[in-house]
């Protein structure tokens, strides 16, 4: 299932009367960055395959979040499971708090990517809207943090890197759940031969949520999608966005809806 819906706007409803600033530059910074890694296909490799495959694994270990190196510091040696071959570097200068912050703007595979930015795309803009672009700015970075200390609070000694935006992404879903749940989001089921259908984003975003839910409970723990980063996030999306906006009616009165709009 794949929801679009230009820029997460409720139906009916005007154009922002701001750009989303800070969703496209996420979007453009997360796209960057990964046209610049070694895993894009992009930079001109030199080295064997090997060596190929040594750089992208330290690539990750620098950059990505390790959920051991949070609690018992940082690894070194055979415990970074760096390719059999690899020279170990001697040290990584890498601060485990830090790389949760730089975790969330690298991503493993084009799909992983595009994946990521198009969830961010089309959901992102409303809630930068309602929030305003600082907090909105503040509340993603939050959300990334809490998420993958959510996940790594589950597998405190796991040594597999973690990489992606998905968590961040998450709490926008969550977010974007309780400021727009009559939204219309257009969605396609493949198994409905690609036809776009139109469902509420209370319906599309609560099946994605239990989804992420079922599969954490049947997923085993090891290399593969985070899915208790996205039940982490996503939670804490919904919360803070209804703390918030429950916050702001109380000092300024409830706004009253524009037209074709309808208030959480």
């Amino acid at each position: 299932m794949l929801p679009r819906f230009p820029a997460g706007r409720p139906a009916g409803r005007s154009a922002p009367r701001r750009p989303p600033v800070v969703t496209y530059g996420l979007i453009g910074v997360c796209t960057v960055v990964f046209a610049l890694s070694p895993v894009s296909g992009l930079v001109p490799s030199r080295g064997s395959p090997l060596a190929q495959s040594c750089a992208q694994a330290i690539y990750f270990d620098r950059w990505g979040v390790i959920p051991a190196e949070l609690w018992h510091g940082l690894l070194t040696g055979s415990a970074l499971g760096l390719p059999r071959g690899c020279d170990t570097p001697p040290h990584l200068a890498k601060s485990p708090f830090l790389s949760v912050l730089t975790a969330l703007f690298v991503h493993g595979s084009w799909l992983h990517l595009m994946g990521n930015m198009l969830f961010l795309y089309v959901f992102g803009a409303g809630v930068e809207q309602r929030l305003g672009p600082v907090r909105y700015a503040a509340f993603y970075l939050l959300a990334g943090y809490l998420a993958t200390y959510g996940y790594a609070v589950a597998n405190a000694g796991s040594t597999q890197t973690l990489v992606g935006a998905s968590g961040a992404i998450a709490g926008v879903l969550g977010a974007y759940l309780y400021l727009h749940p009559r939204a219309q989001v257009t969605s396609v089921f493949p198994f409905l031969f690609f036809l776009p259908l139109r469902f509420p984003a209370w319906l599309v975003l609560g099946f994605w949520f239990v989804l992420q839910w079922l599969a954490a409970r049947t997923t085993q723990t090891g290399p593969g999608v985070a899915y208790v980063a996205h039940i982490t996030g996503f939670a804490f999306g919904f919360l803070c966005a209804a703390a918030c906006y429950r916050q702001r009616s109380k000092l300024g009165g409830a706004r009253a809806p524009t037209r074709g709009e309808s208030q959480p």
